[in-house]
């Protein structure tokens, strides 16, 4: 997550228009959506009643995601879904999502760990910057979202501009030269 320790609050209005309280300005539920890409909690209260909100906006943003076709649960997953919703008696999904996710984010740190520690190329002259591309690809494959142990949780994530890749670009460049020279 981000250094901040406090979700950021977003205040629902009469209107349904959506305040953010730390920039004084309305926002979208795509700008929300880009906090949480960027590594923000955040909380939505309806200004008049006080009631959390936060809930019933995500699944609003992973709904339109999904009917934009940027399809990330499969329908067999959905189904399962729906059904746990349908189940008498407590259901077991919740806990079992929220573990999957906690494993899966400790799983990549630990594997990224891992192959730092266990990698000879991690001796290699210019490793720090092949990682460093690599960082700055998977942030631009996932919208700046980060991964953990691939600059998420520990650094601020940011988007990748027309001047991220040609950074890229000319490290990459630096890097087959560096290579061909080792040879």
């Amino acid at each position: 997550m981000a250094d901040t320790e406090k979700p950021l609050l977003i205040k629902r209005y009469a209107s349904r228009r959506l305040y953010n309280t730390e920039t004084s300005d309305y926002v979208t539920l795509e700008d929300i959506a880009g906090f949480i890409r960027a590594g923000r909690e955040v909380q939505i209260v309806d200004l008049k009643s006080g009631d959390d909100l936060t809930r019933q906006y995500l699944l609003q943003i992973i709904a339109e995601h999904e009917s934009r076709g940027e399809s990330v649960l499969p329908v067999d997953v959905l189904n399962d879904l729906v059904r746990s919703y349908m189940t008498p008696g407590e259901s077991v999904v919740p806990q079992f999502l929220q573990a999957s996710f906690e494993m899966l984010r400790s799983g990549q740190s630990q594997m990224m760990e891992q192959m730092t520690a266990m990698n000879p190329l991690a001796k290699m002259p210019g490793f720090e910057m092949m990682q460093a591309q690599q960082e700055a690809f998977m942030k631009a494959m996932t919208g700046g979202a980060g991964i953990a142990g691939w600059g998420g949780a520990d650094k601020p994530a940011s988007n990748a501009s027309g001047e991220d890749l040609d950074a890229i670009k000319k490290q990459l460049a630096e890097l087959q030269d560096k290579l061909s020279k080792l040879k």
